[in-house]
């Protein structure tokens, strides 16, 4: 039997939990058939998705379908939990993809489509609520389309189905014509390189169309291919009711046993197989097994074990930090909470500043905060309240630079010379190593390069992240006989400052500002309201199609400018409109003057982040600032 892992994704109300819980039941793996708005799905078990009547959390399931054991990961819905939805795509062999047919393909509908593009995930679509006025079978493929091409019903299985199979790849078309059939072995192939994908439609609430969505699921995977060697993908970590802290993987190669030390002083206690809330505990996971682990404390979402490499590409960003207010009595016990929090989802970056004894965390959208909150009254009977949100700004460069820092007090030594230059546009922070073994020998070039990825660097200009840089490590300067740990991670943060200020001076470093991709739909005598409005905050906008009354705009904006918009939609729409908004990026920031005013930066009062390098002369360190650093440079600059 074929062991698949599928994950179901969806927005907000189309039903994504209701067609998980019908698959469970028609599989026999439910004798009673649960209700997201009872609080009695199998998969919404937490107390607050229950109350909430959405995924906050994903979850895993098993079903046996013919000859098939699908472990189904039900991921969240909303935007604002789009973070976890992505780490959970690391481990799937397959997606399902729900539309509602009574709204069509929306925003966030494209905004998964890309994140399975970028994760190339072969994706079934269940097209759900078949059985509503608004469902258009027709439209619904035609808007499907337009994400991608070659989304193909899979219902009806008669001679145009077999020719549109073949359109999609020249070689099945070539068997097509000469043989006049398509093997099923073919289709499969064609599903898995993503040039063909299966659309099945439905209405999961009535358990329409479930039985034929199984048996298509049975009938077009293929089970993977392990290797002997181990690997695993880890992409969740939770804590039980009992407060054990479980690290989920995926087996990706070979097996692991319990009581296996996966790093130094940190070994698998318990493994767990888990189907909804209830778990086995197992003494060994084989290859393609989901599974959570106890006994390990450092793990963390996107890091690969074994011969799995950690993914850091992530595509989903916070672009709102807020500052948490709590009673001052509280203060330690509320930042120990958010730590945990922010062990389960690392991109909270959770902030303690000690000057202005405030906490800050990072977030996607108010929806998360109010589950914070929650979080933070149930699991640890914290009272929170979250101060007005800041914009998460970026900083980039637009020239090359050559940075050098250099760490030399009193019995300590190291030169670092790093090359900066502009990366592409989404690019984040890559790091290269072009050094001769001859200048420096393999452990100090491991000591910067890892000093380089384990710290987040921050600009000039605001003190906020940098990004879309290419960092290359060129050349340095060690001692055999006063070079000690912790050197030249000294040296390699002075260098990255270096550079940068060098830029600045040059005014070759720029503020980044993050973006929506918003979807407005608002009646036909409210459209000059908004048009006047997108304009006004800088942004673009398309006029879609009407339906009825109601008229789509689709555009992007700057978040800074859209944060509290909803709140006007409402407003002038009397509750009648709709704005949907979803991350697009970052952009070069068109008010950064002003910006980088009212921030009030100063990069030489950083101390944990300073440009100025360390020398040695007459038996005492001192202080050489940044823009003197290159006339003292020991080691040669590249020219």
């Amino acid at each position: 039997m074929k062991k698949i892992t599928t994950g179901i994704l969806a927005h907000v109300d189309a039903g994504k939990t209701t067609l998980s819980e019908g698959m469970l039941y028609k599989s026999g793996t439910l004798r009673k058939l649960g209700a997201v708005d009872k609080g009695t799905a199998y998969l919404d078990s937490d107390d607050l998705e229950k109350k909430r009547g959405i995924t906050i959390f994903s979850h895993i399931a098993r079903i046996q379908t013919g000859n098939s054991e699908l472990q189904i990961l039900d991921t969240p819905g909303h935007i604002d939990f789009a973070q976890e939805i992505e780490e959970t795509l690391s481990v799937l062999d397959y997606a399902i993809l729900v539309v509602s047919a009574s709204e069509g393909v929306t925003g966030y509908t494209r905004t998964l489509w890309s994140l399975l593009k970028k994760h190339q995930i072969p994706v079934f679509i269940f097209v759900n609520k078949m059985d509503t006025l608004k469902a258009d079978k027709e439209n619904i493929l035609k808007q499907l389309n337009e994400l991608d091409d070659n989304f193909i019903e899979f219902g009806n299985q008669d001679a145009d189905f077999y020719e549109k199979v073949a359109t999609a790849d020249e070689t099945t078309l070539d068997q097509y014509l000469e043989l006049g059939k398509i093997e099923d072995s073919a289709v499969k192939k064609l599903i898995n390189q993503r040039k063909i994908f299966p659309v099945y439609f439905g209405a999961a609430l009535k358990l329409i169309g479930i039985d034929e969505f199984l048996a298509g699921l049975d009938k077009w995977t293929d089970g993977k291919k392990y290797t002997n060697d181990f690997g695993a993908r880890i992409f969740k970590v939770s804590y039980d009711e009992k407060g054990e802290r479980l690290t989920w993987v995926k087996i990706t190669g070979g097996s692991l046993k319990a009581k296996t030390e996966i790093f130094p002083d940190e070994k698998v206690n318990e493994i767990r197989c888990y189907n909804g809330t209830k778990y086995q505990v197992i003494p060994q996971a084989e290859a393609s097994e989901i599974i959570a682990v106890s006994g390990l404390k450092s793990t963390y979402p996107g890091q690969g074990l074994g011969f799995e490499n950690d993914q850091t590409n992530f595509t989903v960003q916070p672009v709102l930090t807020y500052a948490v207010k709590v009673d001052s009595a509280n203060t330690n016990a509320c930042l120990q909470a958010l730590k945990q929090l922010e062990d389960e989802n690392p991109q909270l970056h959770v902030k303690w500043n000690k000057q202005t004894q405030e906490i800050s965390i990072d977030v996607l959208g108010k929806i998360q905060l109010e589950i914070l909150q929650q979080l933070l009254r149930d699991r640890f009977n914290l009272e929170v309240e979250f101060t007005q949100g800041k914009i998460l700004y970026q900083e980039s460069i637009q020239a090359s630079v050559e940075g050098v820092g250099h760490f030399e007090p009193l019995r300590h030594y190291a030169e670092v010379h790093l090359l900066l230059t502009p990366g592409k546009n989404g690019s984040g922070l890559v790091f290269k190593n072009k050094c001769s073994l001859e200048v420096l020998p393999k452990k100090w070039q491991d000591q910067v390069m890892e000093s380089l990825s384990n710290k987040e660097h921050l600009g000039v200009l605001t003190g906020s992240p940098i990004t879309d840089i290419e960092i290359t490590l060129v050349g340095g300067r060690g001692s055999n006989v006063h070079t000690v740990g912790g050197d030249f991670r000294e040296a390699t943060y002075r260098a990255v400052r270096q550079g940068l200020m060098e830029l600045k001076a040059k005014k070759q470093v720029y503020l980044l500002e993050p973006w929506y991709q918003f979807t407005l739909r608002i009646n036909q005598n409210q459209v000059g309201r908004a048009i006047n409005d997108i304009e006004r905050i800088g942004g673009k906008f398309e006029l879609g199609e009407s339906s009825g009354n109601v008229t789509t705009i689709t555009g992007q904006a700057p978040v800074a400018q859209m944060q509290d918009y909803a709140t006007e939609v409402r407003n002038y729409t009397h509750g009648s409109g709709q704005l949907e908004c979803l991350f697009l990026g970052y952009r070069e920031c068109k008010d950064s003057a002003a910006i980088i005013e009212e921030m009030a930066y100063d990069p030489l009062s950083d101390i944990n982040n300073t440009p100025n390098s360390v020398f040695c002369s007459h038996g005492a360190g001192h202080t050489v600032v940044w823009d003197e650093v290159p006339s003292h440079a020991q080691y040669p600059y590249l020219g």
